[in-house]
């Protein structure tokens, strides 16, 4: 159990800082981008990205020395959590192909085009990709149990705000009114009982 805590940990420290730096240099730039192209934007971020990674996994004997041990209450906690995440996901996945989970639309949309998803799980709240992925990163947390991996999922709550924040304009800017009335109708985190739809028509 404490091999698969360590590298639930190292997974966590790794690949979440540089991921959240992906978000940063993709949205705040997207015009830049746009006009770089696919092949030469993804070979740059990529290659940021993975001197990241390099520069963590070199520096890991140190990030991961605050290890608090295993405790069976948090692993059936984040077991729960990871169970959660996998429903989400699969509802996610009903709406979502892989090209826009990549955010390739986002980067050439004249090659993707984009749509305006407001069914499902869509329906209920504006994110769930996002909270889904939060709820994943907290059960790995819980059971790898170390200091490093909580504050590297800790970077994440601010983290995902401002990428939020960041995607939300581009939508807006891209959809218009239509984005506008979605985010009227539907939460950007909490889900409600009833989808958006239903309250339309009962109002």
């Amino acid at each position: 159990m404490n091999t698969l805590r360590y590298f639930l940990a190292l997974f966590l420290v790794i690949t979440l800082p540089p991921l959240f730096l992906y978000w940063l240099l993709i949205h705040p730039l997207i015009s830049f981008w746009r006009a770089q192209g696919l092949a030469l934007t993804y070979a740059v971020v990529l290659t940021i990205i993975g001197l990241a990674m390099i520069g963590l996994f070199s520096v890991r004997h140190y990030l991961l020395a605050a290890d608090y041990g295993t405790h069976y209450p948090l692993l059936v906690c984040g077991a729960l959590l990871l169970i959660l995440s996998s429903v989400m996901r699969f509802s996610i996945q009903q709406h979502l192909d892989i090209k826009t989970l990549l955010g390739l639309p986002e980067i050439a949309p004249e090659h993707f085009p984009r749509t305006l998803i407001t069914s499902g799980i869509y329906a209920r709240l504006r994110h769930p990709r996002y909270l889904q992925f939060m709820i994943a990163l907290a059960g790995y947390a819980l059971i790898a149990n170390n200091l490093a991996s909580y504050l590297a999922v800790g970077l994440w709550l601010p983290g995902i705000h401002v990428i939020v924040r960041l995607e939300e304009r581009e939508l807006r800017d891209h959809f218009g009114r239509a984005y506008e009335d979605y985010c009227r109708g539907v939460p950007r985190f909490i889900p409600r009982l009833r989808s958006s739809r239903k309250n339309m028509r009962e109002a």
